[in-house]
């Protein structure tokens, strides 16, 4: 079975809460005056970074409804006076949403492919995998130990490894990719080859 395959006949959203629970960990740890720290993400404060994730999970949420085509759905979020009460009810949000849809229904996904609509599966496994980069980036910045399992990390690689070369750079989900040397650890090459430094 190729690759492609093999995502598009995968229920990622088992694997998904999984790493919403590792994501809201990191967030959970997330004091106030931090929200104005830097992040590996150039363009995001730790504000931003968990905004953003808010948006992300409202948009998958609305496309996983039939409603995503609209990018006001993806650009909506709030994190108000308690960003990990925010991050939480999004994180229900989208994990009740994906719970309703077909594995092979259209979501339409206006942040990518030009906002052409791909198959539930791939749209989640998309959501999971920024879930778990997402948390490395907020627990990086608040200086806590980042330690998906073994599965998160297996997963996410086979997502990543159909992610395009081309479309990364400033503005973009994703930073062009980074070497790695040999003996890297599974996870730290999940981050080199999201354009992230494990250091």
């Amino acid at each position: 079975m190729d690759l492609l395959t093999e995502l598009l006949t995968t229920d990622f959203r088992p694997l998904d809460r999984k790493a919403s629970d590792l994501y809201l960990s990191a967030v959970a740890q997330v004091k106030p005056d931090a929200l104005a720290l830097p992040t590996p993400c150039p363009d995001w404060t730790l504000h931003g970074l968990l905004r953003h994730q808010v948006s992300q999970d409202e948009g998958f949420a609305a496309a996983a409804r039939g409603d995503g085509a609209r990018l006001s759905a993806w650009r909506g979020g709030d994190l108000g006076d308690d960003p990990y009460a925010a991050s939480l009810a999004s994180a229900d949000l989208v994990t009740r949403a994906f719970a309703d849809v077909a594995l092979d229904a259209r979501l339409a996904l206006p942040e990518i492919r030009d906002g052409g609509a791909l198959p539930a599966a791939l749209a989640i496994s998309f959501h999971f995998v920024d879930l778990v980069v997402h948390a490395w980036d907020v627990a990086a910045t608040v200086g806590v130990p980042w330690e998906p399992a073994e599965e998160l990390v297996t997963a996410s690689l086979k997502v990543t490894a159909i992610v395009p070369d081309d479309g990364r750079g400033p503005g973009d989900a994703f930073a062009p990719r980074l070497d790695a040397p040999p003996d890297a650890a599974p996870k730290d090459r999940l981050l080199t080859l999201l354009g992230r430094s494990p250091s």
